[in-house]
């Protein structure tokens, strides 16, 4: 996305505090969606923004929320950022994290597949801003763990994929339990359907404003239909990697994606997995070893095909046909970002060709069917240099390149642990607007996937969660035991904040707690529609 040169986040109103850590973060000009959406938030008005995935969304909605948040009480939030998926949910946090320390806020994700606990704690402390999926905030609420009557901003991210997924009558639920007087604030890569009900019924005189082009522009991908045998898929779509590297292949179902991510492991590429059988920890990490660059592949069902924003994608590889024209453009919009190019190869059995076709019409495409041709894919600087790797009873096991008429590595032992905790390390997050690449390994010098547990190697582009050396808070950081990181959680009481008169009192103090023990565990206002407590378990 085009970055604005010339204009500051100071010339946008964006506080001093959070300018420096952009800054210290290597971001200091704002891109073009941040630059025109900012100064309407900044003033409290509602704004609806078409945007695509990519184009520094989360910063243009997290500073003015940031800049305006009202300190919160025990179980009343006054901020919320509703999001569709885990992933996504966990992305926000993490860029936002930092930035809410240093206005002295604290921000919790909330979505399914974790333990409650480890969500309520937070919030019986008190938490500023939630980033929640639908379903999990509804339990949560239902249980009497927070209430929504003090959220005077709400941030609704991925509209249009809320709708596709079937949540516009829980993210109509949660609004009705919001203040009446709140701020909304909506992103979406479309603006009609539901998405333009959704504006009409929930925004009062909204700010429109739109970037970028209305879809996913099939124009800047090169596209492929190779066609094949089923049991050519994987061999071909090593190849392709191996020529151009990092990628993404995209599988109909759970054990598709495990049956594909051996495979591919096998003719020594290194792998990551993510579908929706997996736990929150593993999907976590599965994202954070691709988006570091610690592996070269992410194998994945349509879960990752929206929201995920992963710089450097040159291939996107439809594994098994998806589901329709508009899923095709989901999953190709992986690559060819921010003015790259990419590629987009489809693996065509010869009885999907008809299917093909249709979906190539729905697009607005017209590509011929063709045997794979690698010579078809651009030249690329990319280099795959397999490592040797130590397995997990601390045997090496050497990816060396070479390969018989099968397509299997020579030297590759079949053998393997049981576990796959190796595939997966922890996530560090990613850096707003793909303006950083730092720390990534952009050579070429992917490896086999450690059997060890977490990856190592690559900049941590995770929050740090300890306090900046110049706040005056006592000590007393506790490590959280993965990748160093320390939350650092001071005893000695926080910063004061000039940037509202309304953040009075301490979050461990009486003053706060007390004025609104009375309202704990509230479902909202008096007189608020009520829901009945429905079965959300897509998150």
């Amino acid at each position: 996305m085009k970055i604005m040169t010339g204009v500051s986040f100071s010339d946008l109103g964006v506080p001093a505090p959070l300018v420096h850590t952009l800054r210290h973060q290597g971001i200091s000009e704002p891109f073009e969606v941040q630059m025109e959406s900012i100064p309407d938030a900044m003033l409290g008005r509602d704004v609806c923004c078409r945007a695509p995935t990519g184009s520094g969304k989360t910063l243009a909605f997290g500073l003015p929320l940031l800049t305006r948040c009202v300190r919160a009480d025990p179980y009343l939030p006054t901020s919320l950022i509703l999001t569709p998926t885990r992933e996504l949910a966990e992305q926000i946090s993490k860029v936002l994290t930092p930035l809410a320390h240093e206005m002295d806020l604290e921000v919790v994700a909330i979505y399914g597949g974790t333990a409650y606990s480890k969500q309520t704690r937070p919030l019986k402390r008190g938490v500023d801003v939630v980033v929640a999926c639908p379903g999990r905030l509804l339990d949560l609420m239902d249980n009497g763990a927070l209430s929504l009557e003090n959220v005077d901003i709400v941030v609704i991210d991925e509209a249009d994929r809320m709708a596709d997924m079937g949540f516009m009558e829980p993210v109509c639920q949660i609004l009705d339990n919001c203040s009446a007087e709140r701020q909304t604030i909506l992103y979406s890569a479309t603006l009609d359907d539901e998405v333009a009900d959704l504006v009409k019924n929930y925004q009062h005189q909204p700010v429109t404003i739109e970037i970028g082009p209305k879809e996913v522009s099939m124009e800047s991908m090169n596209h492929l239909f190779w066609l094949m045998k089923n049991s050519m898929k994987s061999e071909i779509a090593g190849e392709a990697i191996r020529k151009n590297g990092r990628s993404i292949v995209f599988c109909r179902t759970r054990a598709g994606v495990d049956r594909v991510g051996d495979e591919l492991e096998d003719i020594g590429l290194s792998v990551a997995t993510l579908h929706g059988g997996l736990s929150q920890r593993q999907r976590d990490g599965a994202m954070g070893r691709f988006t570091k660059g610690n592996c070269i592949v992410l194998v994945a069902t349509d879960v990752a095909a929206r929201g995920i924003d992963v710089e450097g994608v040159q291939n996107v590889i439809h594994y098994d046909p998806p589901e329709n024209g508009k899923a095709y453009k989901h999953r190709s919009g992986r690559t060819a970002r921010a003015g790259a190019v990419g590629n987009v190869i489809s693996l065509v059995q010869r009885p999907q060709k008809k299917a093909y076709s249709r979906m190539q019409r729905e697009v607005g495409i017209k590509c011929q069917f063709t045997p794979p041709n690698f010579s078809d894919l651009p030249d690329s600087d990319f280099v795959f240099t397999p490592e040797s790797r130590p397995r997990r009873n601390g045997r090496q096991e050497s990816r060396n390149g070479g390969y018989n008429n099968r397509g299997r590595s020579q030297n590759h032992s079949r053998g393997r642990s049981n576990g796959r905790g190796g595939r997966n390390g922890r996530s560090n997050g990613r850096r707003e607007g793909n303006q950083s690449g730092n720390g990534r390994n952009h050579g070429g010098h992917y490896g086999g996937r450690s059997h060890g547990g977490r990856s190592g190697g690559g900049r941590s582009n995770g929050p740090s969660h300890g306090r900046s050396s110049w706040r005056s808070n006592g000590g007393g950081g506790r490590s959280n035991g993965r990748n160093g990181n320390s939350n650092g959680r001071s005893n000695g009481g926080r910063k004061s904040n000039s940037y509202s008169d309304k953040r009075k009192g301490g979050r461990d103090g009486a003053p706060r707690g007390q004025s609104r023990q009375g309202k704990q565990g509230k479902q909202g206002k008096q007189g608020k529609k009520s829901y009945k407590k429905k079965n959300y378990s897509r998150n």
